[in-house]
């Protein structure tokens, strides 16, 4: 089904998306955290709603991630673009989302590997991502020059698990083509 309650919860993260990456980009730090409070927001409903009154979708299970996705990209390049973050950090969270989906679909395609479940380390790149944005939106809207440098060493916590996932997940995909090979 293509029309339920979730799925319009998450069709208005999306929705929301542009409106948080143009209050970043235009460092209105303060709008855009709220914004993405608002929008993390209709993440907890889509999936708290679809549970508890079985509207569980198939399109909900493909467009709930890809809204997270584009949610969190699009932070990333109105930080940027505000000056908040610099934009060797965007190009690392970008490489290794590109990395990982180019491997993804190269399985998918020529392989029988269907693992594709996110890693530990996945997981904990995604969650210090959001933790730094939140940060650095907070640390940049109030201009407070502690919570400044505390986001200075998130971004290289950041930039360490990216190439850390990354790894991981490619480490994964040998392994599995060296456990078949054999």
């Amino acid at each position: 089904m293509l029309f339920s309650i979730p799925n319009l919860f998450t069709a208005l993260r999306i929705f929301m998306t542009p409106f948080i990456l143009t209050a970043l980009a235009q460092g209105h730090f303060l709008l855009g955290g709220w914004l993405f409070g608002a929008a993390a927001f209709t993440d907890l409903l889509d999936g708290a709603v679809a549970r508890k009154f079985g509207g569980v979708t198939k399109f909900g299970q493909y467009l709930d991630p890809i809204a997270d996705k584009i949610l969190l990209v699009s932070m990333y390049l109105g930080l940027a673009a505000g000056h908040a973050i610099p934009y060797w950090t965007i190009y690392l969270i970008f490489g290794r989302d590109l990395w990982i989906v180019l491997m993804s679909s190269i399985a998918l395609k020529f392989t029988t590997y269907r693992d594709l479940t996110p890693s530990v380390w996945g997981k904990s790149s995604t969650f210090l991502q959001i933790m730094t944005a939140i940060a650095l939106m907070g640390a940049h809207g109030y201009q407070d020059a502690v919570l400044l440098r505390i986001c200075d060493f998130l971004i290289w916590g950041l930039a360490l698990l990216a190439v850390v996932s990354g790894g991981d997940y490619t480490m994964r995909g040998v392994r599995w083509l060296a456990k078949r090979n054999r």
